[in-house]
């Protein structure tokens, strides 16, 4: 009887008849932070009609699973003290959850400077050796994307000690390691970024689709992820047809270290120089080149390098010191009729050593001779000289009419991670309604070509969050872009000035906050590596708006201008009580993790202040002279006797200076309404 009693349940479980249990999602697991707050959602999921107990420092509630299997119930912590505490949840089964702590908690999200981690920063190696902290505490979201909206994700607490800390996102960390400081509370923070996406790929497709710009990029964008993978099998399958009937199929690499190994003798090697095609006497039109080049670096580089090979046309193995790094062939192959947007790779950083390294690239190129568009880079080295190049095998030469019956690949669709919704599904759907105490949000730079609509989409974000939130308007505090790209000789339009301001208008939300940024950029380098100053701008925001303390935590920002005697005269909120003409430095950060810098040239020399334009009638801009006068700033130049708008900091990588007695920078701004260069560009 007992065999049979076992059997059946063996059936049973196996086929999924018995009780599935209680189910928490990732995010309520063992170190989780809290919030501290009269209404703590806690949900999960199943089986229809189970009875709920969540037991959690000395309370309980009782739920009930819907039809559906989901259940929620909301746990009163206001008047809970900051634990260690155990949760237990009670079903069929039980779940403990241990090692609890209530205190603040905020959503960190955005691009790659909010994912930029704390072991890839300035003065890394010190901070992390002190950064022992069983008060602070981060969730990392594992990146996702989804067309539907996702009720998990996968993720896991870490308490910041030297063992974790490196990989907390640099911005997150100094801003909860500042609060932290400050409330002497538990901070946890939820950290769920990716780099290079924009704002409407963080964006519910419901929030989008009120916006019919928006809503018509998103249909568009989401059709072509769906009828991609079609498109790209017939693609596949013809091409490897052609391939076979033309005898044009790769070939096996008999000895790929003959061509790729470091230290091998450069004799029958031909010199090349990229950018270009694959062209040279010895050279094949098509077959399988190899091309191979030295690159030296004095240092061992504490970060992994990023290669970018352009929009290489053809087929690229690429090896780094003999070992291979990655493959592309036809089957795995995306783009454009053979136009890659970038083919692009990163070196980890234990594969790079001190002096000379090996950079070999095996080319398949089945249909005609390959062509680098660009010159190769390694990060901001430029590759274009020291290649040779030489023949694995050539193939017979093809007339003109079957050389051009060649299949070519689908359009590539938009990365999964930018497409609309994408992030927001995958990303922060699987959030809500986790209890925060608000968000930081560093992004923005994806968005730059479009930064006239970002004074529509990124406000939509927020409202959007909110909503799906359902605590109100919860603090949302963001950073503008960082100055970055070459300085310019004479001040005109900029499209990253553009979104700084996009920004800036989103202001008028209620509860948002904004940390300015033109100070730390580096101008070959878009993810600065000073995140310690970004953190705590952002968490001078918070503890000022939303925890009482009674400090500055925003630099100048324009009230108005008035024109009189050929000169403007501008007035300022957030002076802390007296602005400030800061001393510039010699030199302006070219790449701090080069340690490459370059000399300070002045605009306006004999000014107190840098920073500031003007133009009269003609709409022709000039640099202008400007001092501090009081509580205002006077701007005048002898080529605009009569001014009619002026700008300050309005430059991708802005010389400027103004600042409050707190040592915050002042905000750029323009007077004029003058259109904007990004007014037409769309998602």
């Amino acid at each position: 009887m007992k065999i049979i009693r076992l059997f059946v349940l063996i059936l049973l479980f196996s086929s999924g008849l018995l009780p599935a249990g209680v189910r928490l999602p990732a995010i309520f697991s063992d170190h989780m932070v809290l919030k501290k707050t009269a209404r703590v959602p806690v949900w999960g999921q199943a089986d229809p009609g189970e009875e709920i107990t969540i037991t959690f420092a000395k309370q309980t509630a009782k739920t009930q699973a819907g039809g559906d299997g989901k259940w929620t119930a909301t746990l009163d912590l206001s008047e809970t003290g900051p634990g260690p505490f155990e949760m237990t949840v009670q079903g069929r089964n039980a779940i403990r959850i241990t090692d609890v702590l209530v205190g603040e908690v905020w959503l960190a999200s955005g691009q790659s400077n909010m994912q930029w981690t704390l072991n890839q920063t300035l003065n890394a190696a010190k901070e992390i050796a002190a950064s022992a902290n069983s008060q602070l505490r981060e969730f990392a979201v594992m990146r996702a994307t989804s067309m539907d909206s996702l009720e998990d994700c996968k993720g896991t607490w870490q308490v910041a000690s030297p063992a974790t800390s490196a990989n907390f996102s640099a911005v997150a960390y100094y801003f909860g390691k500042k609060l932290q400081a400050e409330l002497r509370v538990p901070v946890g923070i939820i950290h769920s970024s990716w780099g290079g996406t924009p704002s409407e790929a963080w964006t519910s497709s419901e929030a989008l689709d009120t916006v019919p710009d928006l809503k018509a990029s998103r249909e568009r964008l989401w059709s072509q992820v769906k009828d991609y993978p079609g498109k790209k099998q017939t693609f596949v399958d013809t091409f490897g047809a052609w391939l076979k009937e033309n005898g044009r199929e790769d070939q096996p690499v008999a000895d790929a270290a003959a061509f790729a190994a470091p230290g091998l003798s450069p004799e029958g090697w031909i010199p090349l120089t990229l950018p270009g095609r694959l062209m040279a006497e010895g050279l094949p039109d098509a077959g399988a080149v190899w091309l191979r080049r030295e690159i030296d670096f004095p240092a061992i580089p504490d970060v992994k390098i990023r290669l970018n090979l352009g929009a290489l046309d053809a087929y690229d193995s690429v090896y780094w010191n003999g070992r291979l790094l990655t493959q592309l062939t036809y089957q795995s192959y995306s783009g454009n009729g053979f136009v890659r947007q970038s083919a692009a790779y990163e070196v980890p950083a234990d594969l790079v050593k001190q002096g000379q390294n090996t950079l070999a690239i095996r080319v398949f190129q089945p249909v005609t001779a390959a062509k680098f568009p660009t010159v190769p880079k390694a990060d901001s080295l430029a590759l274009d000289t020291g290649w040779l190049a030489k023949p694995e095998f050539a193939l017979p030469t093809l007339d003109a009419e079957k050389i051009a019956a060649a299949p070519t690949p689908p359009p590539n669709p938009a990365a999964p991670q930018n497409v609309a919704g994408f992030l927001f599904n995958a990303m922060i759907n699987p959030l809500v309604p986790y209890a925060i105490s608000g968000a930081i949000w560093y992004q923005g730079e994806s968005n730059a070509g479009r930064a006239w609509q970002h004074r529509t989409a990124f406000p939509l974000l927020i409202t959007d969050w909110r909503s799906h939130w359902k605590q109100g308007d919860f603090p949302f505090y963001f950073c503008q872009l960082a100055n970055y790209l070459p300085k310019k000789d004479l001040p005109g339009d900029s499209a990253w000035a553009e979104l700084r301001d996009a920004q800036s208008q989103t202001l008028s939300l209620p509860e948002t906050g904004q940390a300015v940024l033109i100070d730390i950029g580096e101008e070959k380098d878009i993810h600065p590596r000073n995140k310690k100053d970004v953190g705590e701008r952002l968490a001078l925001i918070a503890l000022a708006n939303d925890y009482g303390k009674e400090i500055p935590f925003s630099g100048p920002v324009f009230k108005s201008a008035r024109i009189a005697g050929g000169k403007i005269l501008l007035t300022f909120t957030s002076t802390a009580g007296r602005l400030v003409a800061k001393t510039l430095p010699a030199t302006s950060d070219l790449r701090t993790v080069a340690h490459e810098t370059a000399p300070l040239v002045r605009n306006s020399p004999g000014s107190e202040l840098e920073g500031f334009a003007l133009c009269g009638e003609d709409r022709k801009w000039v640099w202008a002279d400007a001092k501090i006068d009081g509580d205002s700033v006077v701007v005048w130049s002898d080529q605009v006797p009569a001014p009619i708008a002026v700008r300050y900091a309005w430059s991708d990588n802005p010389t400027a200076n103004l600042y409050n007695a707190a040592g915050l920078p002042a905000s750029p701004f323009r007077t004029d309404d003058f259109p904007a260069t990004t007014r037409d560009a769309k998602y």
